[in-house]
């Protein structure tokens, strides 16, 4: 049977309330008991081999000797035959040491770069300085009755002044069918545009086109191509969210033949092009650039054509969707095609 406590009305009795003091006093000091030491984590410890152990801050390292700031002792100056130090974040020499080995192997990009975009984008953005850019990668692979394997790389650097835009592109493209290469692209390309004050502006543009898997009626016609672009336009709309130019050039194109019979061909053509770019909601953007080209000496013509629609999932991983097509460039034989490509990359 339970005692049997009195209790008056309006009030509890003498026993219980006792009681429930000594529970209100314990209770707290058994939960500080149990719940870790919130300075203690940001400390390193240095642990002898005979197992004592010291809170404080691992000051310097080298291959004799350990400095060891000690909260009760001071500077401590230990040979690491006698002593190791377990760090703030769980890592002991040994840990720390190949880790730090491991990051200047890697050069200016950590371990941790690789682990996080976010760490990434800073890391691109100490490199590059004022040059804002992205990486970006596409990649297909396919089994079956034909095996097929493409892969897209390609960095992109851009650079705005007060009246200039500086841009700067390089992409490898490489394919194969079956084990044969039918894609072996390396392509770099480059911008400079002046803008004046009445919406007027310059264009130079050079670009490099380097194809080691083409073909011409069955025949190997690999081929080196220099294109130089001179032109000149007006800012149909110039703002923060939406900018259409349109203007005229002259271009100048060298190409080489690379395999037998060698050959260098020089062509020029006139032409008109349109640039756009707009940013639309929910973080995307949409960019295109189209080209006609015209020969008054040959009465020929071409087309080219890219746009590209990209979606910012954070403010470093980006994914985007291009279409490119290259029609009949006149008086040169190079190659033709039209491509769709998902690619994903970091901005930075």
């Amino acid at each position: 049977m339970f005692p049997n406590f009195p209790v008056r009305p309006g009030r509890l009795s003498q026993p219980l309330f006792g009681i429930l003091i000594l529970l209100a006093l314990a209770l707290p000091a058994r939960a500080h008991l149990d719940l870790p030491d919130p300075v203690a984590a940001d400390y390193d410890v240095l642990v002898y081999k005979d197992g004592d152990r010291l809170k404080g801050h691992l000051k310097e390292r080298s291959s004799t000797e350990l400095v060891f700031i000690s909260d009760r002792f001071g500077r401590l100056v230990v040979p690491v035959a006698n002593a190791k130090v377990i760090l703030a974040n769980g890592e002991d020499d040994a840990m720390a040491e190949e880790r730090a080995h491991t990051e200047e192997a890697m050069g200016p990009f950590s371990m941790r770069t690789f682990l996080s975009l976010k760490a990434l984008r800073a890391e691109l953005q100490d490199y590059f300085g004022p040059w804002h850019g992205r990486f970006a990668v596409s990649t297909q692979t396919q089994t079956g009755a034909t095996e097929l394997n493409s892969d897209t790389v390609e960095a992109h650097l851009h650079r705005k002044l007060p009246d200039d835009n500086v841009q700067l592109n390089a992409r490898y493209d490489f394919s194969e069918s079956n084990n044969v290469t039918t894609t072996d692209v390396m392509k770099a390309d480059a911008a400079w545009r002046h803008d004046f004050k009445d919406r007027l502006f310059s264009l130079y543009g050079p670009s490099l086109e380097w194809n080691r898997a083409y073909a011409n009626a069955g025949r190997p016609a690999d081929y080196f191509l220099l294109q130089q672009e001179i032109g000149g336009g007006v800012n149909v709309f110039k703002s923060i969210r939406r900018n259409l130019r349109v203007g005229v050039s002259e271009n100048l194109f060298d190409q080489w033949q690379l395999v037998a019979p060698e050959s260098h061909n020089s062509k020029t053509s006139e032409s008109a092009f349109l640039e756009s770019d707009m940013k639309l909601p929910w973080q995307m953007t949409l960019t295109e650039r189209g080209v006609w080209y015209y020969s008054f000496n040959t009465g020929r013509d071409g087309w080219e054509n890219k746009i590209e629609l990209d979606k910012k999932l954070t403010e470093t991983f980006v994914v985007g969707v291009r279409h490119e097509v290259r029609y009949n460039n006149p008086g040169l034989t190079v190659q033709d095609y039209s491509l769709l490509k998902l690619l994903m990359g970091v901005d930075f």
